[in-house]
């Protein structure tokens, strides 16, 4: 690549980075709020991948006003209306059981023991390490954060 190219690159490189604030690089999870369509691009006519139901948690790559690119907890990406997108947090088990204990410490007592791909409501107020859930149940309590995906 020519020096000219490759100056003119790690310039325009720089400049994005400024221009994105720090708070804009963090993880931005969201849930859906209603059964949805995942696509490969965002149309409404680009190919339909899979649905994803009510409540479930994704990672926003892309903002795009009308759409966002999103990442699910396997990983995958792909593209969601973003009216189907809501700011109040949920979390899916990802381990085959996990606890959700009475206070944030692995000695605590348990609660609740929730299987695999169960959805979570998160809550504010938990330690590093831990997240605080909420199940459709009515329990609340702590589960650690290697047990979910969404935090």
């Amino acid at each position: 690549m020519p020096a000219i190219k490759r100056n003119l690159l790690k310039s325009f490189s720089a400049l994005l980075l400024a221009a994105v604030p720090l708070a804009a690089q963090a993880l931005d999870y969201r849930s859906v709020t209603a059964p949805a369509v995942l696509y490969d691009s965002p149309a409404l006519a680009g190919k339909k991948l899979y649905v994803v139901g009510t409540g479930y948690p994704v990672e926003i790559v892309v903002d795009l006003s009308d759409w966002a690119k999103v990442r699910d907890s396997k990983g995958e990406l792909a593209w969601i209306q973003s009216r189907l997108l809501s700011t109040q947090r949920t979390v899916v088990v990802t381990a085959q059981t996990a606890m959700v204990r009475q206070a944030p410490d692995s000695k605590s007592t348990v609660l609740l023991r929730v299987a695999q791909n169960v959805l979570l409501e998160r809550q504010d107020g938990a330690p590093p390490g831990w997240v605080k859930v909420h199940h459709r149940d009515g329990v609340t309590g702590y589960i650690s954060v290697s047990d979910v995906w969404g935090e």
